[in-house]
C-alpha cells in the first residue's frame, strides 16, 4: 500500500517533535519533514510535495488561514488544522472550513504532549480520511439577494407551524459554503422543517448556526434535545453530540444524545438519517452533500427503503466527492443535483 506523505506545519517546537514520532511509527506515512511557519514549509514542500498537510493556525510571518487560501487557490491539498482553538476563535475555525480543511483537531493550551499521545488514532485517522479526498478550487461564498434577509427576528420559533414535511441533510468537507449556498435561498414561508448534520469540532456549531441565521431568512440555530421541527426553521446538529429525529403525534422534535463515534464521527448523518426513515419515512427528504468518507451513505439507503426522496450533490460542484459518491454507489440516489439546484427540492416541498 503506498505510503501518506504528510508534512507538518507548526511553530511549536514540542508539537513538531510530538507529530514525528507520531507519524514516523506509523506504517501508514512517509513522514517528510516540518516546518515552523508556512515560509519554511513551502520552501521544502516544493521539493516533494506532501499528499496531506497538518497545520497550525498561530504562527509567525504568515498565520495558517493566509497559508490554508494560499495552497487551495493555487495547488488543492487536503489540510488537516491542529490547532488551540478556544470556544472564542470559532470563528476562525469556520473559516477554515470554508476555506477546504478536512478536518481539524483542537489542542489544549497545556497538557499539549500528553494530549498529543492520547489522541494519536483521531490524528492519524484523521489525516488517512484526508489523504483520500479530491480536493478542489473551493466556490466563491454565495451572494444572493434573491430572498430579502430578514434582519429582525422577533417572531418566537413555538409560534411557527409544524411540519409534516422533513428535509434532513448530511454534509462534510467543503459543507460550511455549501450550505450557505442552500438555505440563503430558502424563503421563510415556503420551507419545511430542515434537521442537519455538518461535521464539525465541538462548541463550534453555535457559531456557525448564529452565522447563518444572520444571513437567511429562514431562522438557522444549533439544536438543543427536545427542539421541535417547525417550518423556516432549520436545526443544526452540535458538536460532539449525535441528533436523532423523533415524532409524537403529528410533531417532529430532535433528541441530542452522546454516543460513541459512528464513522468517526460525532455528529454522524448515518444516526441522523437513519432516525429520519424511522421516524419521518415517505415524508422526508434526504440530502447528501459534499464531504470526505461514506458518512450518511447507510442511512440514506434507509431513507430510500422507507419511501423517502433522495439526493445527492454532484461531483462538478462537490469540493470532495465521497460521501455523495458513495451513497451513489449503493444505488440509493433518485437524483443527482449540481449545488445551485439543490435548494429547489426543498422550496414548497411539503
Amino acid at each position: 500500500m503506498k505510503k501518506i506523505k504528510v508534512f507538518v506545519v507548526d511553530d511549536s517546537a514540542v508539537v513538531r517533535q510530538v507529530l514525528t514520532e507520531i507519524f514516523k511509527q506509523d506504517s501508514h506515512f512517509l513522514f517528510l519533514g516540518s516546518a515552523s511557519d508556512p515560509i519554511f514549509a513551502l520552501d521544502k514542500m516544493n521539493n516533494d510535495w506532501p499528499d496531506v498537510i497538518v497545520l497550525d493556525i498561530e504562527m509567525p510571518r504568515m498565520d495558517g488561514l493566509s497559508f490554508l487560501k494560499k495552497i487551495m487557490t493555487e495547488r488543492p491539498t487536503p489540510v488537516v488544522i491542529c490547532s488551540t482553538l478556544t470556544t472564542e476563535g470559532s470563528e476562525t475555525a469556520i473559516l477554515a472550513m470554508n476555506l477546504g480543511a478536512c478536518d481539524i483537531i483542537t489542542k489544549p493550551k497545556i497538557g499539549l504532549k500528553d494530549f498529543l499521545n492520547e489522541s494519536t488514532i483521531a490524528l492519524t485517522d484523521a489525516v488517512i480520511a484526508a489523504a483520500s479526498a479530491t480536493i478542489k478550487h473551493l466556490p466563491k461564498p454565495n451572494v444572493s439577494n434573491e430572498f430579502k434577509i430578514n434582519l429582525d427576528k422577533k417572531q418566537e420559533l413555538s409560534s411557527l407551524q409544524a411540519t409534516e414535511k422533513i428535509i434532513a441533510i448530511g454534509t462534510s468537507t467543503g459543507g460550511t459554503i455549501a450550505l450557505e449556498h442552500v438555505l440563503t435561498k430558502l424563503p421563510k414561508d415556503k420551507t419545511p422543517g430542515i434537521v442537519i448534520v455538518q461535521h464539525m469540532p465541538e462548541k463550534f456549531t453555535e457559531a456557525f448556526a448564529k452565522r447563518l441565521d444572520s444571513i437567511c431568512e429562514i431562522s438557522v440555530k444549533e439544536a438543543k434535545d427536545g427542539d421541535r421541527v417547525v417550518r423556516g426553521l432549520a436545526l443544526i446538529a452540535p458538536g460532539n453530540k449525535h441528533m436523532t429525529l423523533k415524532r409524537s403525534g403529528a410533531q417532529y422534535f430532535v433528541e441530542v444524545v452522546d454516543g460513541p463515534l459512528v464513522n468517526r464521527h460525532k455528529p454522524s448523518v448515518d444516526v441522523l438519517f437513519r432516525s429520519v426513515a424511522k421516524s419521518a419515512g415517505k415524508n422526508a427528504r434526504g440530502i447528501i452533500m459534499t464531504g470526505m468518507g461514506d458518512d450518511g451513505a447507510a442511512g440514506l439507503f434507509e431513507m430510500k427503503e422507507a419511501g423517502a426522496e433522495t439526493i445527492a450533490q454532484n461531483e462538478e460542484t462537490s469540493v470532495v466527492f465521497g460521501m455523495p459518491k458513495e451513497a451513489i454507489k449503493r444505488g440509493c440516489v433518485d437524483h443527482i443535483l449540481p449545488l445551485g439546484e439543490i435548494y429547489k427540492t426543498i422550496v414548497g416541498y411539503g
